[in-house]
C-alpha cells in the first residue's frame, strides 16, 4: 500500500519553506538595500496577492520591462508564486519589438520603471493588447498606471496558491541574433530541473553569495538566480554591469559565485592590478552565451583565484559543462553533457555522424523548453526525430564530438559560408585574426561573389593606439587560412553590434554590407 504520494517541488515550494526555514539567512541585495528569506518570502507572496487583486489567474502572462532592481526580482518571483507567466523584456530592444513581442505574449499586465514607462504608453496608442493591459509604475507612476509602492504595500503577505510542476513558469524570448526573436516556454517542473541540477554541477552551496550581473531578463542571469533559490542562498544584484564596481561588489560582498558573458571576463581581466584586493572569498564562476577564448579560459581563474566552469547550452534547452579539472587537457571544447542530457552530432542526411564528424549539434534532456510560444512550426523546425521516434532539440550550431565524448563547437550553421560547393566556418578565420596584435575584435561574414556564390568578409576593431591598413591584414591572414578560407574583403570599424549577452549580431552586419559584390 502506498501511505504518501508526495507532490514534486517547485520554486514556490522553495521560497515559502525558506521563508520559514532560512528566515534570518540574507536572500536579496540590491546597492544598499537587503532582505533576508523571511522578508523576501513575505514581499514576494505580497506581489503574487497583487496580482490577483488585479484580476490574474494562473496563466496569465506579465510582463516585465524594467532594469534591474529589487522590485524586478521580487515581482518575478512572486509571478512564479502565484501561478502566472513572467515574461521579462530586453530593454535595449526598439520598441517595435517590445510591442510585437507583447501582442505575441498575450500578456495581461505590465510592469515598467522609469522612462520604460513612457515607452509602454506610446506603444498602448498602436497595440490594443498593451492598451488594454493593467499597468504597474516602479518610481513615479504616470497617469493611468497604478504606483508600484502603494499596490505592494497594500497586500498580505498570506500567500496559499499552489503551483502545478506542469504549469507554464515563464516565457524569455530569444536575443534575435538570427532574426526575429521567438517566445521560449519553460514550465515549472523544467525550471526546477533547471535549478537543482545546474546548482550541482555549477557546485553552489547553502551559503553561496551569487553575483548577477546582467540584465534580469537573460537566461543567464536566471540560471544564478534559480541555483540560488535552489540551496537558499544570497543574491546579489548589479542595477548595471560595469568592472570596476563589479570587483568591488565581489570584494565588499564577500562573493562565492556568479554567471558571466566572456566580455565581462574580458573587461574585468582589463581592470588595473588587483594587487591588495581580497578575493579569497570566490569559488566558482560560470562563463556561457558566446564563445570563451583560450586566454580568457586561463587567465580569469589564474588572475582570480577561483574555478571557472564554462556551459554550453541555448535558452531552449541542452547542456554541457567543461569542468576545472578537465580545462587544461581539454581547453578547446565546451565539455561533456550532464545529469540525464544526451547529445549527437547529425549531419545535412539528419543522420547521426560519428566522433571527429562536424554537423548540427542536436541534444535532449530535462532542460528542454516546453516549446515555442505560438510557433508551432519553429518547433517542429527545433525538432530532430531519431530512429527510436524520440524527439531531440536542433541547437542550430555546428560542433563534433572527440573520442572521450567532449564537445567542440565549431560555429553557428546560420553563419557558415557556402563558397563553391565547400563549408566553410567563420569562427576558424576569426580564430586565426585574433592572433594579430592589432586586432582586438573579428567578425567573419558571408557575402555575395560573382565566382563562388559567398566569399568571406571580416569586419574588424582594431586595437588601440593602432592604425592597420585593410590590405595588409587581408594579406596577412590569407597567407595563414586555407586556400578556400582566403578573405575577399577586410572592413575596418568602431566597433561590432552585439546583444546584451556579448553575442556579435552578424545578422546586422550582413544587413549593413549586402549591397557589396565581389
Amino acid at each position: 500500500m502506498t501511505w504518501f504520494a508526495p507532490r514534486e517541488t517547485t520554486l514556490a515550494d522553495l521560497i515559502r519553506l525558506h521563508g520559514r526555514w532560512r528566515a534570518g539567512r540574507e536572500a536579496l541585495i540590491v546597492g544598499e538595500r537587503r532582505l533576508d528569506w523571511q522578508e523576501f518570502e513575505r514581499a514576494t507572496a505580497r506581489a503574487a496577492n497583487g496580482l490577483a487583486a488585479l484580476g490574474l489567474v494562473a496563466g496569465d502572462r506579465v510582463v516585465l520591462l524594467m532594469d534591474n532592481s529589487l522590485e524586478m526580482a521580487l515581482l518575478l518571483f512572486g509571478i512564479i508564486r502565484q501561478g502566472c507567466v513572467a515574461v521579462p523584456l530586453n530593454v535595449s530592444v526598439p520598441d517595435a519589438a517590445v510591442g510585437a513581442m507583447i501582442e505575441d505574449a498575450g500578456v495581461r499586465a505590465i510592469f515598467a520603471s522609469g522612462a520604460h514607462c513612457a515607452r509602454i504608453d506610446a506603444l498602448a496608442e498602436l497595440s490594443p493588447r498593451t492598451a488594454a493591459a493593467c499597468r504597474v509604475a516602479i518610481g513615479a507612476a504616470p497617469s493611468g498606471w497604478i504606483r508600484f509602492d502603494d499596490w505592494h504595500g497594500a497586500q498580505s503577505h498570506d500567500l496559499a496558491t499552489l503551483v502545478a510542476p506542469g504549469q507554464e513558469c515563464n516565457v524569455i524570448y530569444s536575443s534575435g541574433t538570427t532574426g526575429t526573436p521567438k517566445g521560449i516556454v519553460h514550465t515549472h517542473r523544467c525550471r526546477m530541473s533547471w535549478a537543482a541540477d545546474l546548482a550541482q554541477v555549477l557546485r553552489y552551496r547553502s551559503d553561496c553569495v551569487t553575483l548577477c550581473s546582467l540584465g534580469l531578463y537573460s537566461n543567464i542571469t536566471w540560471v544564478a538566480m534559480l541555483c540560488t533559490v535552489y540551496v537558499g542562498g544570497t543574491m546579489v544584484v548589479m542595477p548595471s554591469f560595469r568592472p570596476g564596481p563589479a570587483l568591488d561588489l565581489i570584494e565588499r560582498e564577500r562573493v562565492t559565485h556568479g554567471t558571466v558573458v566572456p566580455l565581462q571576463i574580458e573587461r574585468m581581466l582589463a581592470e588595473p592590478p588587483l594587487a591588495g584586493r581580497d578575493f579569497a572569498s570566490l569559488d566558482t564562476f560560470m562563463c556561457c552565451g558566446s564563445p570563451l577564448g583560450l586566454d580568457l579560459k586561463r587567465g580569469f581563474p589564474d588572475r582570480f583565484g577561483c574555478r571557472l566552469i564554462e556551459l554550453y547550452g541555448l535558452t531552449e534547452g541542452v547542456c554541457t559543462v567543461l569542468a576545472p579539472e578537465d580545462f587544461e587537457r581539454k581547453t578547446a571544447s565546451v565539455g561533456k553533457p550532464f545529469l540525464g542530457t544526451d547529445l549527437k552530432i547529425i549531419g545535412e542526411d539528419d543522420r547521426a555522424l560519428p566522433a571527429g564528424a562536424t554537423g548540427e549539434i542536436v541534444g535532449r534532456g530535462p532542460l528542454l523548453m516546453a516549446g515555442y510560444l505560438n510557433r508551432d512550426a519553429a518547433s517542429a523546425e527545433a525538432t530532430w526525430i531519431d530512429a527510436a521516434g524520440e524527439r531531440w532539440l536542433r541547437t542550430g550550431d555546428l560542433g563534433r564530438l572527440d573520442e572521450e565524448g567532449f564537445l567542440y563547437v565549431v560555429d553557428r550553421k546560420k553563419d557558415m559560408i557556402l563558397s563553391g560547393g565547400q563549408n566553410i566556418y567563420p569562427a576558424d578565420i576569426e580564430g586565426v585574426m585574433r592572433e594579430h596584435p592589432q586586432i582586438v575584435e573579428v567578425a567573419v561574414i558571408g557575402l555575395r561573389s560573382r565566382k563562388w556564390g559567398e566569399t568571406p568578409v571580416a569586419i574588424v576593431v582594431a586595437a588601440p593606439g593602432t592604425n592597420p591598413r585593410a590590405e595588409e591584414l587581408r594579406e596577412w591572414t590569407n597567407a595563414r587560412v586555407g586556400k578556400q578560407q582566403r578573405l575577399a574583403d577586410v572592413v575596418l570599424r568602431g566597433s561590432l553590434p552585439r546583444n546584451p549577452n556579448g553575442k556579435i549580431l552578424k545578422r546586422e552586419l550582413r544587413a549593413e554590407l549586402d549591397a557589396r559584390l565581389y
